[in-house]
């Protein structure tokens, strides 16, 4: 049997690992309620915190191979996740004094490089129209258009400027192709996503914001065509269509229509606003009354997860809801954007260090560069259009916060409760001496 002096420091071990985790604890809920209150976005203007250790650690991961784990979770990981960093990349050049976007510039065209590689190809078609299809060659637009968009007029590369005029040549005469029978084009064969012809348009209003206008009336003949197939069930662009009629296939949901409300204000910004206004009304909900979240399918309607939405509780798409945020900034709509990535930054685990941030543990790299691309979002052709009015307030977190206090709290009430004990049986101990003194009454 252990001796008494073995029971004391047994006590005392015990004693002090429930101190360590009464503290550890309390920390935890503490950054909690930091990360849920602390500005996470800085509006189209200033540099959201972090992005930048976001994008050290996606080069790092890039390098080591994370585009090429991407293409094993879903058809197009590797272009996509080297298009989003190359984005971002842009978006912060874009907040720079023009002398001060080397770096911005380097990474954004290497980005570039890796779409245009066999790599970034392989799971597109070359027999499409145009080439590669819609998704593979406007997402490459874009991302061209912005690297343009980096550098003074005199300034740009010549044969930077002709390959971005030459695709978006190709972009338009598909579209006008097109425009007789639908305004989507495939982006694999046989099937088309109104989000990929959405992203595709946008370059093409870039291009006649960088060089001489030429496609006002593609973009015109497109948006007749789009209003003429909305999805008749939310009045928004569906999410699958027939790739020969654009008939909708498939109900809007949340991981299209969050790329297409930011994509959308810098195509025609009356009609985004009607559509983003329309989509936050539907989607955007309160599950169990914890923050904003978007909703994969509208409300009132459930669905099946898939790859893009991944799992769905409460049929909350966490990826829906990382790129709804950037969508609300480009918008104006400011308190539903710091409402999504206050969210994030709780829900998200971020870890960071001096020098990286990344999100849940680093271990799904595509999630890291959603998050970054969405909290850098701004109009590229347009202005940012007059705030809406908001769905939110600041209020939405006083659920949350109430929930991490108590956390906070908890471990400690034992202790608070043993200590008030001991000075109420204090109290009343000194108290007895002076009782017994008294004299009886007669």
């Amino acid at each position: 049997m252990p001796g008494p002096r073995s029971a004391v420091r047994l006590r005392q071990a015990l004693r002090w690992s429930r101190r360590i985790i009464a503290c550890t604890v309390s920390l935890c809920a503490l950054v909690g309620v930091v990360r849920l209150v602390a500005p996470a976005t800085a509006g189209t203007n200033g540099e959201p915190p972090g992005v930048q250790r976001q994008l050290t650690f996606l080069r790092a991961a890039l390098d080591d191979g994370a585009g090429d784990e991407a293409q094993q979770l879903f058809p197009e990981g590797y272009f996509f996740l080297h298009a989003l960093y190359g984005l971002t990349w842009v978006e912060i050049g874009m907040r720079e004094p023009a002398g001060e976007r080397a770096e911005a510039l380097r990474e954004a065209r290497w980005a570039l490089e890796r779409l245009a590689s066999p790599a970034g190809r392989a799971p597109f078609s070359a027999d499409l129209v145009p080439s590669y299809g819609v998704f593979y060659r406007g997402w490459s637009n874009w991302l061209r258009g912005g690297v343009l968009s980096l550098q003074p007029a005199a300034d740009r590369d010549p044969a930077e400027l002709r390959r971005f005029a030459d695709d978006s040549t190709a972009l338009g005469a598909a579209f006008d192709a097109s425009a007789s029978k639908t305004p989507y084009l495939a982006a694999y064969p046989g099937q088309a996503w109104p989000v990929d012809s959405t992203v595709a348009m946008a370059s093409l209003r870039l291009h006649d914001k960088l060089l001489p206008p030429r496609f006002a009336g593609t973009a015109d003949r497109w948006l007749r065509g789009v209003r003429e197939r909305l999805d008749p069930r939310t009045g928004l662009l569906p999410h699958r269509v027939d790739a020969a009629t654009g008939a909708p296939a498939e109900v809007a949901r949340a991981t299209s229509q969050s790329m297409i409300q930011r994509f959308l204000v810098d195509i025609d910004p009356a009609f985004a606003r009607e559509q983003y206004l329309r989509f936050r009304d539907r989607y955007v909900v309160a599950p169990l009354g914890l923050g904003p979240a978007v909703r994969e399918y509208p409300k009132g309607t459930d669905g099946p997860a898939d790859v893009d939405s991944g799992p769905l509780p409460l049929g909350v798409s966490l990826s829906a809801s990382v790129v709804t945020a950037g969508a609300a900034q480009v918008h104006g709509d400011a308190p539903l954007a710091e409402g999504l990535t206050n969210f994030s930054e709780l829900l998200g685990v971020p870890v960071g260090t001096p020098w990286t941030k990344r999100y849940a543990f680093g271990l799904m790299p595509i999630g890291d560069a959603f998050l970054a691309w969405s909290k850098t979002a701004r109009p590229w052709v347009t202005d940012t259009p007059s705030p809406p009015p908001a769905s939110i307030s600041w209020w939405w977190r006083l659920p949350l916060l109430s929930v991490l206090v108590v956390l906070g709290a908890a471990p400690w009430v034992r202790a608070l409760v043993r200590r008030y004990r001991g000075r109420r049986d204090e109290v009343a101990y000194d108290r007895k001496p002076d009782q017994a003194a008294e004299p009886k009454s007669s």
